[in-house]
């Protein structure tokens, strides 16, 4: 599984921004998928997940409210829409896969997830 995130970029506090991944797998609806963000000199953290179906979310209580993870399994894409962006979002974005065979779980762990995308940027001012 190859994943490519992308949508990252320069903003200013209270902007907004939409991350996107996209697999190189055909069975995607078999894989929950993950957000993670990383910060120079902070350990990798968890951001926001969703189940294979996407009929479950989860977030971090930094980001409850403001982000959104969503997909489209006929796109192969998992999405994560940040809105009311702040300094401290400023960090690497990578989205993560697991296969499962629960169809409405989601991870929340690092060490939970065996696929990861190369990470987009996201940094903003304030």
């Amino acid at each position: 599984v190859q994943l490519q995130a992308s949508g990252g970029g320069l903003v200013q506090a209270g902007d907004s921004l939409r991350l996107s991944c996209a697999a190189s797998v055909r069975t995607f609806y078999n894989y929950a998928m993950g957000w993670f963000r990383q910060a120079p000199g902070k350990e990798r953290e968890f951001v926001a997940a969703i189940s294979r179906s996407g009929g479950v979310t989860y977030y971090a209580d930094s980001v409850k409210g403001r982000f959104t993870i969503s997909r489209d399994n006929a796109k192969n894409t998992v999405y994560l829409q940040m809105n009311s962006l702040k300094p401290e979002d400023t960090a690497v974005y990578y989205c993560a896969a697991r296969s499962t065979n629960i169809r409405e779980r989601y991870y929340g762990k690092t060490d939970e997830y065996g696929y990861w995308g190369q990470g987009t940027q996201v940094t903003v001012s304030s």
